[in-house]
């Protein structure tokens, strides 16, 4: 197997070699790892492309590879320039330094990367770490992702899921912020939305007098309705969400018949 990784925390975050230890179990002796991830940290970029200007890509070892850009470029380069003798089999990225579950998928630059994957055909998978209290301060916060992300990959592969819908499937992959041991297992869910989050901004003002504004987070631990992302992790379960890229709100299209 060929597996493409990448990530939208850079290429020395932490979580990045979490995934490349998971892919290399994956791809087993026979099989090849490449790594594509930003030069810098891009987290909140969602599925940004840099359309409109070149990126620049270096080389930091052998199938190992830097890009300035986004993790959707990444995926990009990954396919068509670092891997043009033959695509992946299987895309990852992540593991994030924190969790995409709820409305934090929508600005997720590790989801960005599986969804550019799924656009392009290829299987797509985006794995996130989950912090809290009970595992930010074990000496490998990214300890259940470790110890459970080659098996989860494994299981939704297994299922061979085909669909006619042109959009193809990727997937998020949460693991609750709780010690590898204290998992209590798999859930798939739908993502959830935590009851009064959002991001804003906040304004600061330097001792040049210049202004800056910097986006704030909302609290990770609000809760959402049961039985969705954001509720299972918290409950120490990891979450498995089917996504594709089509943004129709389908059970609305009867309701806006009338304007045609």
């Amino acid at each position: 197997m060929r597996i493409l990784i990448t990530n939208d925390d850079g290429i020395q975050a932490e979580g990045l070699s979490v995934m490349e230890d998971i892919a290399k179990e994956l791809a087993g002796p026979d099989g090849e790892v490449w790594t594509v991830a930003p030069a810098f940290e891009q987290s909140g970029v969602a599925h940004c492309i840099s359309y409109a200007h070149p990126t620049m890509i270096t080389q930091f070892g052998e199938r190992r590879f830097a890009v300035e850009g986004s993790p959707a470029d990444c995926v990009l380069a990954g396919i068509y320039e670092v891997m043009k003798g033959g695509a992946p089999d299987l895309i990852l990225s992540g593991v994030n330094k924190g969790n995409n579950s709820g409305e934090n998928a929508a600005y997720s630059g590790t989801l960005g990367a599986a969804l550019e994957g799924a656009l392009q055909g290829i299987p797509a998978i985006g794995l996130s770490q989950f912090y809290g209290p009970d595992n930010a301060f074990l000496d490998n916060p990214f300890e259940a992702s470790a110890q459970h992300g080659a098996d989860i990959i494994r299981k939704i592969l297994a299922t061979k899921a085909e669909s006619s819908n042109p959009y193809k499937l990727f997937f998020n992959v949460n693991f609750p912020p709780v010690p590898a041991g204290a998992v209590k297992g798999t859930k798939v869910v739908p993502q959830g939305r935590r009851a009064g989050t959002n991001f804003g901004v906040e304004l600061q003002e330097r001792p040049n007098r210049r202004k800056y504004l910097w986006v704030t987070g909302g609290d990770q631990r609000a809760p959402s309705h049961p039985e969705t992302d954001v509720a299972v992790n918290l409950e120490g379960y990891i979450s498995v969400t089917p996504m594709r890229a089509d943004y129709t709100a389908h059970d609305m299209l009867d309701t806006f018949r009338g304007i045609e």
